[in-house]
């Protein structure tokens, strides 16, 4: 996740009047935060980032980690930053955090974080194995939700549907038939079986050719040499799930792929 951020908000965050950072909801322990700072000062050597924790406790243990653009405050979706009243971040990153909300709750949530961006600036909210390996996320401006990515450590995946344990919160309980991200999982599994001969040049090659066959029937976006690193980006809309409150949150005319 913190690579696809640097790669593809990168620009933005070079742009940015106050390139600061928030990991929302970092955990038990700081490394997510620590790690998060690191890579963005790749792009953008003043970067800072905020990790943001509802649990007192857990701010208190990571003070220690706190050192020159890294700071860590108690707080929730209202996303408190240090400074200057009204200050907006240029990012808010909340991994694993919406898992143990309701759906129902996923929009009025991405809309309060939204509104809190400063221009340019995004949300990418999302889900993630223990260790990283199988992640999706949703990147979102303050217009509304833009685009899901699927990333996975290649050489750990079996099918592509097996990151359908990793869905958002806004799409895991959508994974049913008649769901346009249960269609996508479905060719995506179709075209990696497809793939299969090149298996025996690497994961990275069969995954590739699975993509590119993927990317005749759905809106896939972004960078293609993202690809290589496991990741596929896939417009939201063609996602979106149908008849729910973060579908609404797309503006203007929507297309969801299902077949």
């Amino acid at each position: 996740m913190d690579r696809w951020i640097a790669a593809e908000h990168g620009a933005a965050l070079r742009r940015a009047a106050d390139p600061v950072a928030v990991d929302l909801g970092y955990g038990a322990a700081p490394w997510t935060a620590v790690e998060l700072l690191g890579r963005l000062r790749t792009v953008r050597p003043d970067a800072r980032v905020v990790g943001i924790e509802i649990d007192p406790a857990r701010v208190e243990a990571a003070r220690p980690y706190e050192r020159a653009g890294l700071d860590f405050l108690h707080g929730g979706f209202e996303v408190p930053l240090p400074g200057q009243r009204k200050r907006a971040p240029a990012l808010i990153r909340a991994a694993n955090v919406l898992r143990q909300y309701d759906e129902d709750e996923v929009a009025a949530v991405w809309q309060r974080l939204c509104a809190r961006l400063a221009p340019g600036g995004l949300l990418v909210e999302g889900t993630c194995d223990e260790i990283g390996r199988r992640h999706v996320w949703v990147a979102l401006g303050p217009e509304g939700p833009r685009t899901v990515t699927f990333a996975a450590r290649l050489s750990t995946l079996d099918t592509p549907s097996d990151l359908a344990e990793r869905l958002p919160k806004a799409l895991i309980h959508r994974n049913v038939p008649g769901e346009p991200v249960h269609a996508f999982l479905r060719d995506f599994d179709r075209a990696w079986a497809t793939a299969a001969p090149l298996g025996a040049l690497g994961a990275r090659q069969r995954w590739r050719a699975a993509v590119q066959a993927l990317a005749t029937d759905w809106p896939l976006t972004g960078d293609p040499r993202r690809r290589r690193q496991g990741e596929v980006t896939v417009r939201w809309e063609a996602l979106a799930p149908r008849g729910s409150g973060v579908r609404s949150a797309v503006r203007g005319p929507v297309g969801n792929g299902v077949r």
